[in-house]
């Protein structure tokens, strides 16, 4: 399963994660629309994007969310009826939502935003599927 691994203590908060990714995928630098963010819990950096858990798959009463064979959860804008219930039942708040869209996004592992942080704090990753399941997501993600 390809995932964004991150480690947190890396974390010099430049964002520029954030700017990257929201550019990407809408062409504007807004946080709000970046499926990474870089929040602080404690004083300390804490990086939220989507450890591709599945969870959210189940949850969607219209089947528009699937892992594709990559084992990234994948939401299908063209079925999706934009109730947002994954937004709400994703238990890490990494599934986002944002006034501007009728469906809500997640990472996508893409890498895009890996390639621009300059301390390697998040990065693109391999786990099998068996040991996501049987991890705690601190653990697969802070190593």
């Amino acid at each position: 399963m390809r995932y964004l691994a991150r480690d947190d203590s890396k974390c010099i908060q430049c964002k520029a994660c954030e700017e990257k990714c929201s550019t990407t995928y809408f062409k504007v630098n807004d946080r709000n629309k970046s499926c990474i963010q870089i929040n602080e819990k404690d004083g300390k950096p804490e990086i939220n994007v989507c450890d591709q858990c599945g969870e959210c798959i189940d949850i969607c009463p219209v089947m528009a969310i699937t892992r594709d064979k990559k084992g990234v959860v994948r939401i299908n804008k063209k079925i999706c009826v934009g109730c947002f219930m994954c937004v709400g039942f994703c238990s890490k708040l990494s599934m986002r939502q944002h006034d501007d869209y009728i469906e809500p996004f997640k990472c996508i592992a893409c890498d895009m935003c890996s390639k621009v942080c300059p301390t390697g704090a998040i990065y693109i990753s391999e786990r099998d599927d068996s040991e996501a399941l049987e991890m705690p997501s601190e653990k697969i993600f802070n190593k």
